[in-house]
C-alpha cells in the first residue's frame, strides 16, 4: 500500500509540473484505514442496527450527510442531501389475537414468540387476509413427491393447514435436502396448500430452516411500506388466506401430540385456530441520502454514473447473544462506508461525467428506498448511464448463508460475486459486464469473478434481493458486487471484527476504476 501511494505521489508531482496550473486529476486510492475508521462508527452499538423507521436509522442518515458535506459533494436530494421517502409502519394493535381453541379452552399464541403473520409477500403479490377461523389439520412437509402425499384427506375448504418447512428425516441425499430447505421451496409449499382453499396456512420452520424465521422476524413484526401502504378496508379485498410463520417446537398445539416421532399427516383432534389481526398504519418519513460529484465536461456532466448501497439493517434482535444489536457491519455497513471512500476518490479524479451517490433506506424492508428513488428520481432517470451496487462487500463469503468463513475464508480471499451481466433483461448489462472484466484484469491483484448468482432463475434469487434490481427494471445497466453470504448473515454476529478491510479496499478500487472508465467514456455502456 505504501509503495503504491509513493508511486502515485511521484506521478502526481510530474503531472503538476507539466500543466498550466489548472486542476489535475488525482487517483486517490480507496484506503483500508479510511474504511475501518468510518465503519467502526457506522456499525457501532450506538447506531442500534439502523432499522428503518427508528431514530437509529435517522442517526445513520445524519452521519452520512455530515461526511458528504465534509467531502464537499453537491446536494442532490429534495431537502439538500436527503430525499424524503413517505412510509407507513404497520403496528399490531390491542385487538390482535391468535388462539388455538380446544374444547372450552383457548390457548393464545404469542406473536413473535410462537408465530408471526406474513402480511405482505412482496411487490405485486396479493394480500393475505387478516382474519381466520378453522379446524387445524397437519399436512406434514407439504410434499406431493418423493413417495409422499401430505395433503391426502384434506378435502374440505376452510381448514387451517399446518406444514413443516424442511426436509423429512428420511431424505438422505444432500442435494434433495438442500432443495427442500430452500426459501424457494417454502413458496412452493404455500402454493400447493393454496389449491385446497384453506382459511389459513401455518408454516413452521424446522431446525435446518429456523434461521430464516429469525432473519425475517424484524420485518414480520415491524413491516414497513411506501405510503399510503395497504388501503384495503376488508378481507374481501384480500384474496389470500392468512399466512403465519413460526418455529416447530415439541409440545406445540399446532403439531401432532407425538411430534417429532409422529410426522404423519392428520387432523389435530378438534383443535381450531381463531385469529384476527388488528393493524394500525402509522405514517412517517424515511430518507435516502443523495449527493453528486459534478463532472468537468459541460456536455457529459448532466449524465451520471450511479453508485448505490443501503444504509439500513435489521435493528434489535431480542434474545440473541452475546447482545441483541444486529450491527450489520457487512450488511450493508461495508457498502455504505465504501461509498464514502469512493466519493472522496471521485471528487479528486475529475471525471467528464458526473457521479451520483445514493444511500438507500429500507432495503431490508423490501427495497423501499430504491423503489421510491427510481420512481421519483432527483435527477432524470434516463440520465443515469449505469448503476453499481455494493451490498455486503466486507467478508470472505460464499454462495450460501451456511458458508463457514473461518474454515473456508482463505479460499474466498480473491472471490467476488457479480450479478447483472447475465441476469438483467434484454442484455442491458452485457457491455457493463465486459467493462468490469477488462478493468478487473488490469488490477494489481485481480478478483476471481463468480457469476454463480448471475441468473434471474437462481434459487437464491439474489438478482431481485438488493437495490440494483429497481434500477435494472428501469432499463439502466447494473452491476451488483458482493463478497457473498456467510454464517453471520442477518445475525448479531455480523460485527466489525469479521471484516476484511484490505479486501474491501480492493473492491472499492475496482469500483472506482470501473466508474472512472464509465465517467470518461463518450458513449453509454449499451
Amino acid at each position: 500500500m505504501r509503495s503504491r501511494m509513493a508511486l502515485g505521489l511521484v506521478v502526481l508531482a510530474a503531472c503538476a509540473r507539466s500543466t498550466g496550473g489548472g486542476p489535475v486529476p488525482v487517483r486517490l486510492p480507496v484506503k483500508a484505514e479510511d474504511l475501518s475508521r468510518d465503519l467502526r462508527i457506522f456499525a457501532s452499538d450506538s447506531f442500534a442496527g439502523r432499522e428503518t423507521g427508528t431514530s437509529a436509522a435517522m442517526r445513520a442518515a445524519r452521519f452520512l450527510v455530515s461526511r458528504v458535506m465534509a467531502l464537499g459533494l453537491e446536494p442532490a436530494g429534495d431537502s439538500l442531501y436527503m430525499q424524503r421517502v413517505p412510509m407507513v409502519r404497520s403496528v399490531f394493535a390491542s385487538g390482535t389475537r391468535i388462539t388455538v381453541n380446544e374444547g372450552q379452552s383457548a390457548f393464545p399464541l404469542a406473536i413473535g414468540g410462537e408465530v408471526a403473520p406474513w402480511m405482505n409477500l412482496g411487490p405485486g403479490a396479493p394480500l393475505p387476509r387478516r382474519s381466520a377461523e378453522g379446524e387445524l389439520v397437519f399436512a406434514g412437509y407439504g410434499l406431493n413427491t418423493l413417495g409422499r402425499n401430505d395433503f391426502q384427506g384434506i378435502t374440505q375448504e376452510g381448514r387451517v393447514i399446518v406444514m413443516l418447512h424442511g426436509a423429512p428425516p428420511s431424505i438422505r441425499d444432500s442435494a434433495t435436502r438442500e432443495k427442500l430447505e430452500s426459501q424457494d421451496e417454502m413458496g412452493q409449499r404455500i402454493l400447493r396448500a393454496l389449491q385446497l382453499r384453506p382459511s389459513a396456512i401455518i408454516l413452521l420452520m424446522t431446525a435446518a430452516t429456523k434461521d430464516f424465521y429469525m432473519q425475517a422476524l424484524p420485518d414480520l413484526l415491524r413491516p414497513i411500506a411506501i405510503a399510503p401502504g395497504d388501503q384495503s378496508s376488508s378481507d374481501t379485498q384480500r384474496p389470500l388466506p392468512m399466512i403465519l410463520l413460526g418455529v416447530a417446537r415439541t409440545g406445540s398445539r399446532l403439531l401432532p401430540p407425538q411430534w417429532p416421532n409422529d410426522e404423519a399427516p392428520q387432523a389435530l383432534g378438534g383443535r381450531r385456530l381463531s385469529a384476527r389481526l388488528d393493524v394500525r398504519q402509522d405514517p412517517f418519513t424515511g430518507y435516502n441520502v443523495v449527493a453528486v460529484v459534478r463532472g468537468s465536461d459541460p456536455r457529459l456532466n448532466k449524465t451520471y454514473v450511479a453508485y448505490g448501497a443501503h444504509y439500513d439493517h435489521i435493528g434489535i434482535q431480542p434474545g440473541m447473544s452475546p447482545d441483541s444489536i444486529a450491527n450489520g457491519a457487512d450488511d450493508d455497513g461495508s457498502g455504505s462506508v465504501t461509498m464514502l471512500a469512493l466519493a472522496k476518490s471521485v471528487k479528486a479524479a475529475l471525471w467528464k461525467r458526473s457521479a451520483l451517490f445514493v444511500w438507500h433506506v429500507g432495503e431490508e424492508k423490501g427495497l423501499l428506498g430504491s423503489t421510491y428513488f427510481v420512481d421519483h428520481p432527483t435527477v432524470p432517470i434516463d440520465s443515469i448511464v449505469a448503476q453499481l451496487n455494493a451490498d455486503m462487500i466486507g467478508r470472505r463469503g460464499g454462495p450460501t448463508k451456511d458458508f463457514n468463513s473461518v474454515r473456508s475464508g482463505l479460499s474466498a480471499l480473491n472471490s467476488l460475486f457479480v450479478v447483472g451481466p447475465n441476469a438483467a433483461p434484454n442484455n442491458q448489462s452485457k457491455v457493463l459486464g465486459a467493462i468490469l472484466d477488462s478493468v478487473n484484469a488490469r488490477q494489481i491483484q485481480p478478483f476471481r469473478l463468480d457469476h454463480t448468482w448471475d441468473s434471474p432463475t437462481h434459487p437464491e434469487h439474489i438478482y431481485t434481493r438488493s437495490d440494483h434490481y429497481n434500477y435494472a427494471r428501469k432499463g439502466i445497466p447494473i452491476l451488483f458486487l458482493t463478497t457473498g453470504l456467510h454464517e453471520d448473515y442477518h445475525k448479531v454476529s455480523d460485527d466489525i471484527t469479521k471484516i476484511d478491510f484490505d479486501k474491501m479496499a480492493r473492491i472499492g478500487s475496482l469500483m472506482l476504476d470501473v466508474g472512472t472508465t464509465l465517467g470518461n467514456r463518450a458513449s453509454r455502456p449499451r
